[in-house]
C-alpha cells in the first residue's frame, strides 16, 4: 500500500469501467476516553456513611491487606434512590486521592429501556473507549473480551489502574463480561437488583433521612438561584414535602425543580398541591423527569407473579405486612415467598421491622394503588382487601374475647392466652386501624365497622385514646347507616370515654346520654348499666357531683338488678374515687374496699389494680402510709399480671411518693426508675408524663430489677390478703348542692375501664 494519498493515473488507456479502491488508515493513534466520568449530581447532599463504605472498597491501600481484593461493588437500590448520584460523587472522590491514574470509563447499560445494551453492544463501546479502531474491534464477543481485558492489563503496567463505572445494569449477564482480569482494576456498578451472582461489595441504598432531605431541598434551590431561602424560610412546609416525596432524591430534584421554576410559589402552596392530589405521582414530573416513569421501568419487567404481588401489597393496610397478611392477599396466586424474594431483589419492596414482615416505600405504594385501580385488576384487589378484612375481624374478635375473659368463663380459641391475643394486637394494631376506616366503602363497611367493635376495648385499656376515638366513629356511622341501635350504642359510648380521656368533658357527656338513648331503645338493660357508669365518671370530671352520684345509683340498681358482680365492682370503685374527690375520705374507703372484694369475687386482676390504686391513693389523704404502701404494692402486682404497664407506671409513682414509712425511703429512687421503664412501654401515648415525672427513664432499664429484687428485711409489709367474699357496704351518702368537690391530688390516679 503507498503512503501517499492520491493515485496517479496520468497517462494510462482504459477500456470499460474503471473502480478504484483505496484503503486509508490513519496515522495517529485513535484517541481514548479514559476521563469520562458525568457531571455530579447538584445539591447532593448525605449519604455520608454509604460514600464511606464505596471510598473503604475502591482504596488500593485498604485493599491490599484483604485476603482478597474488592473487585466488584455494587450500589443496588429503588430507582429515584440517588444511585447514580452517589457512584459518581464516590469515583470522583476517588480520582481526587489519585488511587486511579489510569483514568475512568463511564457507561450507561439502560438496563431497564425497553432496548437495554447487550454486553456485546457495551464492549465494543468501552474498546472504542480504550482506543481501538472500529475496524480492529474483532468480530466475536469472546474475541472482544479478550481484547479488552488485555488492554486493561496493559494500560495497568503503562499508567495505572482504571475505575470502570457501569451504570443502570438489570443482570449479571450484562456485566460480567465487562469485569477485568486482574484485580488492579475497580468496578462500580448501580442496579435496581442486587447482585450477588457477580461476588460483589453489596451497598444497598435507602431513602434519605429526613434531615438530608431538607438539606438537598435547600442546597438544589439556592444552586438555581442562590437567595432563594423558601425552604429555610419555612422548616415545617419543607418538612412536611420531604415526606411527601418520600424522602426519594428523583422526587425531591423534581420539587426544587417545580419551586424554581415558579419562584413565587410558596413551598406550603406546593405541600397543598401534593398532599390534596388524587394523583401525586402525577405532580411529581418536572417535564423530563418522571417519579412514575422511573417505578414503570422496574415494573415492567416483572414476571406476572411478582407484578401481581405488588399491586396487591400497595392496598394492604397499615406501614407495613405481616406474613399471614401477605399470604391472606395472594391468595389464589404464586408462592408469596418466591415472589417477595423478586420484589426484594429489584428494591420494590424493604424488610419491615419484624422478621418475615415487608414494606413499600411510600411512593411505591402509591404506584402500586394505582396500577391496582385498573379497571382489569381492580377486582382482584377488591377482593384480597375483602380477605384481609375477614382475617382480622377473626382474630381480633378471638383476641378481644380473651381481653374479656373472667375465670369462669369458657377459654377462647386461637390464642393460648391473654398475652399471645395482647401481642398480636400491638404488632397488628397499625394494619388494624387503617382497616376499620375501609367501612367508609359501602362493600367492606359491615365487615369494617364489626372490626372497630373488636378493637374498642383494647385500645381503651392500651390507652390509645385518639385511635379509639377514629376507630368509634366508623363503627358509629356504619351502626347507624345499618339502623342497628345496639351497635350505634357500643359506639358512641367508646366515643364518650375517648373523648372524657382526652378532656373534652361537655363533649363526652353529649355522647354518652345518646349511648343510653339507644341502649334504652333496643332494650339492653347491661349496655344502659354501663354507660350510666361512664356518665357518672365524665360528670365527676366535669364537677357535678350531685349529677355523677345519681348516674352511679343508676348503674349500680342495674347492675343489681342483673346479677352483674363485675359491673358492680366498677360503680363501686367509681363511688369511692366520687367520694374521694368530694373530700369524704372515710366513705371513699369504704366504697373502694368494697370494690376490691367484688373485683377478688370475679377473679379480675386489671380491675384489682385499679381498685387498689385508687384506695392507695385515698389512703394517702386519710394519713394512712402503711396500708397506703400495702394498697400500691398490690396494684403494681394486679397491673403487672394483667400486663397494663402504663398503669403499672402510675402505681409506682404513687408508691415511690407515698408518705415515707420505716424503711422504704431506700426504694424511692429505683421505684421511681422502675415506673418510668413501665411508662416508656407505653411509647408516646403519655408522653407529658414521662417528661413531668420520669427525667431519668433512660437509665431506668438498668434499674429495672431494683425495686422487685429488693431485700425482703427492708421491703415494705405485704399487702393484706382480700376477703374471698363480698363485705356489705352502704352507698355514700349525697352531698349536698352547696359542697364543691376538691381538686385532685397531684398524682391522682386514673380509673379502670370496664
Amino acid at each position: 500500500m503507498s503512503s501517499r494519498d492520491h493515485v496517479d493515473f496520468q497517462g494510462g488507456y482504459f477500456q470499460g469501467t474503471v473502480i478504484g479502491k483505496a484503503d486509508y488508515h490513519q496515522s495517529a493513534a485513535a484517541p481514548t476516553a479514559l476521563d469520562a466520568l458525568p457531571a455530579r449530581t447538584a445539591g447532593f447532599t448525605g449519604r455520608d456513611g454509604e460514600l464511606t463504605r464505596l471510598l473503604e472498597a475502591l482504596d488500593p491501600t485498604a485493599s491490599a491487606g484483604a485476603p482478597k481484593a474488592v473487585l466488584v461493588t455494587a450500589v443496588s437500590g429503588l430507582g429515584g434512590v440517588g444511585k447514580t448520584a452517589l457512584t459518581v460523587e464516590a469515583a470522583y472522590a476517588a480520582r481526587a486521592e489519585g488511587w486511579f491514574p489510569g483514568g475512568a470509563l463511564f457507561l450507561d447499560m439502560h438496563g431497564y429501556d425497553d432496548v437495554p445494551v447487550t454486553a456485546d453492544q457495551a464492549l465494543q463501546s468501552l474498546l472504542r473507549a480504550l482506543g481501538v479502531q472500529p475496524e480492529h474491534i474483532p468480530a466475536t464477543a469472546d474475541e472482544r473480551a479478550v481484547l479488552y481485558r488485555s488492554l486493561l492489563a496493559e494500560r495497568a503496567s503503562r499508567r495505572g489502574s482504571v475505575l470502570i463505572l457501569v451504570d443502570n445494569a438489570s443482570s449479571p449477564e450484562q456485566v460480567r463480561p465487562l469485569l477485568p482480569g486482574g484485580a488492579v482494576h475497580r468496578v462500580l456498578i448501580t442496579s435496581r437488583d442486587r447482585l450477588p451472582q457477580l461476588g460483589a461489595r453489596l451497598v444497598p441504598l435507602d431513602q434519605l433521612t429526613p434531615e438530608d432531605a431538607g438539606e438537598l431541598l435547600d442546597v438544589a434551590l439556592r444552586i438555581a438561584e442562590p437567595q432563594d431561602s423558601r425552604i429555610r424560610d419555612d422548616a415545617d412546609a419543607a418538612e412536611r414535602l420531604a415526606a411527601l416525596c418520600g424522602y426519594l432524591p428523583l422526587a425531591l430534584q423534581i420539587a426544587v425543580a417545580l419551586l424554581a421554576e415558579d419562584r413565587d410559589m410558596p413551598v406550603a402552596e406546593l405541600v397543598g398541591e401534593l398532599a390534596e392530589s388524587r394523583d401525586r405521582l402525577g405532580h411529581l414530573d418536572d417535564g423530563e423527569r418522571s417519579v412514575r416513569a422511573a417505578f414503570d421501568l422496574s415494573y415492567r419487567r416483572l414476571p406476572p407473579g411478582p407484578a401481581r404481588l405488588l399491586r396487591l401489597l400497595a392496598l394492604a393496610p397499615g406501614p407495613e405486612a405481616s406474613p399471614v397478611v401477605i399470604d391472606t392477599l395472594a391468595v389464589g396466586g404464586t408462592p408469596a415467598a418466591r415472589d417477595l424474594k423478586i420484589l426484594a431483589r429489584a428494591h420494590l419492596v424493604e424488610r419491615g421491622s419484624r422478621r418475615g414482615w415487608w414494606r413499600l416505600h411510600d411512593l411505591v405504594r402509591v404506584f402500586g394503588a394505582g396500577l391496582s385501580a385498573a379497571p382489569d385488576v381492580w377486582e382482584e384487589g377488591e377482593k384480597a382487601r375483602g380477605f384481609v378484612l375477614v382475617y382480622y375481624l377473626l382474630t381480633a374478635g378471638a383476641a378481644d374475647e380473651w381481653l374479656r375473659w373472667l375465670p369462669g368463663d369458657p377459654v377462647p380459641e386461637r390464642f393460648e392466652n391473654r398475652a399471645q391475643a395482647l401481642a398480636w394486637l400491638d404488632a397488628e394494631r397499625a394494619g388494624l386501624l387503617e382497616a376499620v376506616q375501609w367501612g367508609r366503602e359501602e362493600q367492606h363497611a359491615q365487615a369494617a365497622g364489626w372490626l372497630g367493635r373488636c378493637l374498642m376495648m383494647y385500645l381503651s385499656w392500651r390507652r390509645y385514646f385518639e385511635d379509639l376515638y377514629a376507630v368509634a366513629t366508623v363503627a358509629q356511622e356504619v351502626a347507624h347507616c345499618a339502623g342497628s341501635h345496639h351497635d350505634e350504642a357500643l359506639a358512641w359510648d367508646s366515643i364518650g370515654n375517648a373523648l372524657r380521656a382526652t378532656g373534652r368533658v361537655e363533649e363526652a357527656i353529649d355522647a354518652l346520654t345518646r349511648a343510653r338513648a339507644l341502649y334504652q331503645v333496643a332494650g339492653n338493660r347491661k349496655g344502659e348499666a354501663g354507660v350510666w357508669d361512664h356518665l357518672g365518671l365524665a360528670l365527676t370530671k366535669a364537677g357535678r357531683v350531685d349529677d355523677a352520684m345519681d348516674a352511679f345509683f343508676q348503674a349500680d340498681d342495674l347492675y343489681e338488678a342483673l346479677g352483674d358482680v363485675h359491673g358492680q365492682a366498677f360503680v363501686w370503685e367509681h363511688f369511692g374515687n366520687l367520694a374521694s374527690v368530694a373530700g369524704c375520705a372515710d366513705e371513699a374507703i369504704e366504697a373502694l374496699t368494697h370494690a376490691c372484694d367484688l373485683y377478688q369475687a370475679t377473679e379480675e386482676r386489671h380491675g384489682q389494680g385499679s381498685a387498689w390504686n385508687n384506695l392507695g391513693a385515698t389512703l394517702c389523704e386519710a394519713g394512712r402510709p402503711e396500708d397506703a404502701v400495702a394498697a400500691f404494692r398490690s396494684a403494681v402486682e394486679a397491673f403487672k399480671e394483667a400486663e397494663d404497664w402504663y398503669m403499672a407506671g402510675k402505681a409506682l409513682q404513687n408508691l415511690a411518693v407515698a408518705p415515707h414509712v420505716p424503711g422504704w425511703s431506700a426504694h424511692i429512687d429505683p421505684v421511681l426508675l422502675r415506673a418510668g421503664t413501665f411508662l416508656g412501654l407505653m411509647e408516646a401515648s403519655f408522653a407529658y408524663d414521662r417528661a413531668d415525672a420520669f427525667a431519668e427513664a433512660a437509665r431506668a432499664r438498668a434499674w429495672a430489677r431494683a425495686y422487685f429484687d429488693a431485700p425482703a428485711a427492708t421491703a415494705p409489709p405485704p399487702p393484706p390478703a382480700p376477703t374471698d367474699k363480698p363485705a356489705p357496704a352502704s352507698r355514700p351518702a349525697r352531698k349536698p348542692a352547696s359542697v364543691q368537690p376538691s381538686p385532685p391530688p397531684p398524682n391522682a390516679p386514673d380509673t379502670a375501664e370496664p
